[in-house]
């Protein structure tokens, strides 16, 4: 199985911390380019001393705040005109915070919106030409189970992320004349510090402890643990490479089972 790609330039974003940063380095791993980015310029240094450079790869990063649509516009259009090709990119952003969905603010909606589907896009229209004009690339989101499944407490996660799995396999569509593939990854209960924000607020909620509160978790997951942040990197870097090459348009769980439908 070939899952080399050595010679590839991937986009990670959210790239400092979690799923993000467990893709990075495995990306890296297996030979290609990195450009990280995320808002904080002092992690970002950080992860990409991290980033594997054996096979003579040259690593980047982006700092900017993708809720800030003019700021990313401008950020990625200057990247891409500086540092050429983006074959690989990986929509990756944090969910927005718990809670039920007709308690939310209106606003709470707009910046989820923002900072998933209009940064995707935003990210999509300066990246995808070059893609075209190469007659190949790979687009990946990371987004939740709940496109298939709704999820207890996370409304406006459900409703957001709802949002990018119909324009994701729109733009498979679209875009699969052009060798361009586009999927979705949808973690499961991953260990990250979202996770634990989670936990402790069904805790909070249910007057219990946070250790009885992630037991509860745990025994909705077939295999009775939480994925590591490197399972669902997996998972993405097989989409990435060769080997994905005839995936096109698809929800991929990678959830120890949790999902309760096919």
């Amino acid at each position: 199985m070939n899952i080399s790609l050595k010679g590839r330039h991937a986009l990670v974003c959210g790239s400092t911390q979690g799923i993000g940063k467990a893709t990075a380095l495995e990306l890296a791993r297996l030979g290609a380019n990195v450009t990280l980015l995320a808002r904080d310029a002092v992690k970002l240094g950080t992860t990409t001393s991290e980033l594997d450079t054996s096979q003579g790869q040259q690593h980047s990063s982006i700092a900017v705040d993708m809720s800030n649509t003019n700021a990313l516009h401008l950020a990625i259009e200057k990247h891409v005109s500086s540092h050429g090709l983006i074959d690989i990119l990986v929509n990756n952003t944090g969910g927005p915070p718990p809670g039920l969905a007709h308690e939310a603010e209106v606003a709470a909606f707009e910046s989820a919106f923002r900072l998933h589907l209009l940064a995707y896009q935003t990210l999509v229209r300066a990246i995808v030409p070059g893609m075209k004009a190469a007659k190949q690339g790979r687009i990946i989101n990371v987004i939740s189970t709940s496109v298939k499944q709704p999820l207890a407490n996370l409304g406006v996660s459900n409703t957001i992320r709802g949002a990018v799995a119909q324009w994701s396999k729109t733009l498979a569509t679209e875009l699969g004349p052009f060798n361009i593939t586009v999927n979705n990854v949808l973690p499961g209960a991953t260990s990250t510090e979202r996770l634990a924000a989670i936990i402790k607020n069904k805790s909070a909620k249910s007057s219990t402890t946070v250790e009885a509160a992630a037991h509860e978790m745990l025994n909705e997951i077939p295999l009775r643990r939480f994925a590591a942040p490197e399972e669902i990197a997996a998972a993405i870097c097989f989409l990435a490479g060769p080997s994905g090459s005839y995936i096109n348009g698809i929800n991929l769980p990678v959830d120890g089972g949790r999902t309760g439908c096919l």
